[in-house]
């Protein structure tokens, strides 16, 4: 049953050296207020699945700047500098994941699948260590799901039961992230009462979310 809890007691939740993760592309659909009390809470050698690292002092970036990541599946770094000098002085792991691979991954996890047959990196370095498989005369890379302790997640609205909407490109890999995690919080602007939300709009259903933390607008 889905619990609603204050964004400080949902972060809580979340301990030094889990796998987390945080729903957003470059910012945009980022549970930021649950990341300011994680960085509140001074959690550290967390292992963070996400799109990106944001930038510097904003959203997934302030994780960044804290040092509060240990080791990172990402497919883009570029907009925070020091995710880079972090990872060329070895003091984090980066795992760079072509960006429809990582959503693969996520997906395969969240729907059951023992992985995805790929061709996006075959003769790259993002086929060292992995099986290839070939179909019909062509090479795949066979991707492994990829699962985490905890989602965090940003919705614009959600009813008691945990029903989620997002807002336009918010959408992102919040939806994903929902299906993939053994514990999903999820941050919302807006509590709506049960029977609010029209079925035929709800893009997460509630039996996905464990807990909804309300934030601000």
């Amino acid at each position: 049953m889905t619990k609603i809890m204050d964004v400080s007691e949902a972060a809580a939740l979340v301990k030094d050296g889990m796998s987390v993760m945080v729903g957003g592309f470059l910012g945009c659909g980022s549970p930021d207020l649950l990341i300011d009390e994680i960085v509140k809470n001074r959690v550290v050698n967390l292992t963070i699945i996400a799109n990106d690292t944001g930038f510097p002092g904003a959203s997934l970036g302030k994780l960044q700047d804290n040092h509060s990541i240990k080791k990172l599946y990402v497919s883009y770094i570029g907009g925070h500098p020091e995710t880079g000098r972090q990872m060329q002085n070895g003091e984090i792991e980066v795992v760079l994941v072509p960006q429809g691979n990582l959503a693969e991954k996520i997906r395969a996890e969240g729907f059951g699948l023992g992985g995805i047959l790929t061709p996006t990196g075959v003769g790259t370095i993002v086929q060292e260590g992995k099986e290839l498989i070939e179909v019909e005369g062509k090479k795949y890379i066979l991707e492994r799901p990829l699962k985490a302790d905890v989602a965090l997640i940003k919705a614009h609205k959600a009813d008691e039961k945990g029903n989620l909407i997002y807002r336009k490109s918010a959408k992102n890999f919040n939806p994903l992230m929902a299906t993939a995690a053994d514990l999903v919080i999820a941050e919302v602007d807006e509590i709506v009462a049960i029977g609010s939300i029209d079925p035929e709009l709800v893009h997460t259903p509630g039996l996905f979310v464990d807990i909804i933390a309300k934030g601000g607008k």
